[in-house]
């Protein structure tokens, strides 16, 4: 039997108060309710997507499509579409600093 994902896969967005803690400075929570997550989240996932079956490790991911975006309004992303089930960690590669990074793809919608 197929595993079932707890949220659709049109489903993007995160809370601002998953963004910050309760004891973050105001400029925080401000930062926090200026995010479009939803946009950002649903151009990470399309992005990871074209990878297709093989994936992508986060330096093949930004160097590609998000070189006039900030290291962290990027990655950021990557925890929400684990935690929903829309995409999946297959194994790791070596980045650009020698160090391994998380191979990630999109998993394949339920049917």
């Amino acid at each position: 039997m197929m595993e079932q994902h707890r949220f659709s896969f049109d489903q993007f967005g995160t809370s601002p108060r998953k963004l910050v803690r309760a004891d973050d400075p105001d400029t925080s929570h401000e930062a926090a309710e200026a995010v479009d997550s939803t946009r950002l989240e649903r151009m990470v996932f399309d992005a990871i997507g074209t990878f297709g079956r093989n994936g992508c490790i986060s330096d093949e991911l930004r160097a590609k499509f998000f070189t006039g975006y900030s290291y962290s309004s990027i990655t950021a992303r990557y925890s929400a579409l684990l935690d929903r089930g829309q995409i999946e960690i297959i194994g790791k590669r070596k980045g650009i600093s020698g160090r391994n990074q998380r191979i990630m793809r999109v998993l394949d919608k339920p049917t």
